[in-house]
């Protein structure tokens, strides 16, 4: 219970410190604490995705299949701010400028990720031979697919969660 208040005066202090341009990058006064290594996935032991729990394949016609959806459960960039600050020193990145990277949903809210649970947001890299926008189209595709009929929303979930860049070929739908 204690964590929480600690949670969200680190992320506010990340936040203002990127927003005057003071984050710390790796190697000076924080190490990173999650690894770029597997980039464009994001370190699992630090965003292993989650999921909506009110998103499942019995409601998927009054959910994500319902266009706008996901507009209606976005969390705020006010919100999405202060995290992705905190993600850009947690996984050490040497580039902190807040506008090369989005706060990605690593299940996507397309599919019944979780909104706001940090364990399901990272900052991803806008740069890079596979990246953020490559992602948004996997993300429509496995969307569709779910609401078409041609995969299962399980199926859709357990692909991008695992490995976004093979998703599509892993449930036949690429």
């Amino acid at each position: 219970m204690h964590s929480i208040p600690r949670l969200a005066a680190a992320t506010a202090s990340a936040f203002c410190l990127a927003v005057s341009g003071l984050v710390l990058s790796a190697g000076s006064a924080q190490a990173s604490t999650c690894s770029t290594a597997h980039l464009p996935l994001p370190d699992a032991s630090c965003t292993p995705g989650s999921y909506n729990p009110d998103v499942t394949q019995s409601t998927i016609d009054s959910t994500i299949c319902v266009p706008g959806w996901t507009a209606t459960v976005r969390p705020s960039t006010s919100y999405t701010n202060g995290l992705k600050a905190q993600g850009i020193i947690d996984y050490g990145y040497s580039d902190t400028s807040m506008s090369d990277y989005e706060e990605d949903h690593l299940v996507p809210l397309e599919l019944g990720g979780a909104p706001k649970d940090p364990a399901n947001l990272w900052p991803e890299p806008h740069y890079g031979s596979q990246t953020a926008y490559s992602k948004d189209g996997v993300e429509t595709k496995l969307k569709n697919a779910v609401c078409d009929g041609r995969t299962t929303l399980s199926a859709a979930r357990a692909a991008i969660r695992t490995d976004w860049t093979t998703a599509l070929r892993v449930t036949g739908v690429g």
